[in-house]
């Protein structure tokens, strides 16, 4: 593509590009958030100062004219969060493409980077054995580690750590966890949906629902607290968190329904009746508390508003929506550029980042991009050419 002076190749490990872009966009495709940009960038945590600097440039308004700017429409969901108009993904990859081709990107399939080879040419392995390629400037877009059947496997992280790169360990995010239970539980409701609910940990409540897996839980609440899970395993070895089955009942108006004479009926049709709880909710009681908690009504109650689950272990990476870790932020300049190799910049999910889903993940992966490839256009517009 030629550019300000620029030509450009895209280099694809996989048989064709954006494979986790069309994943993303199966159930309709989040793009952002239109929530208060200064909400907006806490959603980042502890990364939040780097990409509120990639925002200015880039942000969610932007993206949403640039996507606009490309005959795709969108619109603002209840929760705020923003949809293109047919809620697919492939509409907007394929004008996108075809833009960039008309401008004239080359992009080559079925090359899998292997690093650099003792002259700095770029190695791939292609079906054809393995090639090289020369580059003025290159742009790493490895992406993480989750989801490796689309293409990202984190097989980069070595090979910049050979060339002094500091790189944080890559772990899952928004994932799923494990917990031990019982083969009755496991066989009976494994796939059930926990529906109308909140879970807390750590000071943190999300409102919504999940599901019971055979080996735990996942779903929108478990995944908006997952980081701080996950960092809570990895020190402590476990992690509990707090269920409320009836978070639109107090405390004392279960134990009011719950010292309603029942006559003749069971506790499960108590429940059922008086709260509207049974299945898994139900079986989760049962789960959890001993004989004598639920035998108790003030102790029930409060079990119901605070039911603890155990979990033991983060899902594996390649279970998980995205990830975390990546390319540390001391190895980048402020234009996403390799202190330790001038010339090579670095953008999206490889870079030690990572945020909830609801559009944030896109957007940061999008405006990182942004920031790198003007920090291509400055870097040339300065230097010679340069090899990593």
């Amino acid at each position: 593509m030629v550019k300000g002076g620029l030509s450009v190749d895209l280099y694809e490990a996989m048989p064709s590009v954006g494979r986790k872009f069309l994943m993303a966009g199966k159930g309709g495709l989040n793009i952002t958030h239109a929530e208060p940009l200064a909400a907006f960038i806490a959603r980042y945590g502890a990364a939040a100062p780097q990409i509120a600097r990639w925002l200015d440039a880039f942000g969610p308004d932007t993206l949403r004219a640039w996507i606009h700017d490309l005959g795709i429409e969108t619109f603002i969901g209840t929760s705020g969060r923003v949809f293109p108009a047919e809620m697919k993904a492939a509409p907007l990859l394929r004008t996108w493409l075809t833009r960039l081709r008309r401008a004239g990107l080359r992009i080559h399939v079925r090359h899998r980077w292997l690093g650099w080879d003792g002259v700095g040419a770029l190695r791939f392995a292609t079906s054809d054995g393995e090639i090289t390629a020369r580059a003025d400037v290159t742009v790493l877009a490895l992406g993480g580690g989750s989801w490796p059947q689309l293409g990202s496997d984190g097989a980069w992280q070595d090979i910049l750590r050979a060339r002094d790169v500091a790189v944080a360990p890559l772990l899952p995010a928004n994932c799923g966890f494990d917990i031990a239970w019982s083969d009755h539980l496991r066989t009976r409701f494994a796939g059930a949906p926990l529906k109308n609910i909140a879970a807390s940990f750590a000071g943190q409540r999300r409102m919504g629902e999940c599901i019971v897996t055979e080996s735990g839980i996942e779903g929108g609440i478990v995944y908006a607290l997952s980081a701080s899970l996950r960092d809570a395993i990895l020190r402590e070895g476990v992690a509990e968190l707090t269920l409320d089955l009836l978070p639109d009942r107090s405390v004392e108006q279960i134990a009011a329904a719950l010292t309603h004479p029942r006559g003749p009926r069971s506790l499960a049709s108590h429940l059922k009746s008086r709260l509207r709880l049974e299945g898994v909710k139900m079986a989760l009681l049962r789960e959890v508390l001993p004989p004598a908690t639920i035998a108790e009504p003030a102790l029930l109650a409060r079990a119901i508003k605070a039911l603890p689950l155990r979990l033991t272990a983060a899902r594996p990476l390649a279970e998980a929506i995205s990830s975390a870790g990546g390319v540390r932020f001391e190895a980048l300049d402020d234009h996403l550029m390799l202190r330790a190799l001038p010339g090579v910049f670095c953008a999206g999910e490889m870079l030690d980042w990572e945020a909830p889903t609801g559009g944030y993940l896109l957007t940061a992966c999008f405006t990182s991009g942004k920031v790198a490839g003007a920090g291509v256009a400055a870097w040339r517009a300065t230097s010679a050419t340069l090899t990593p």
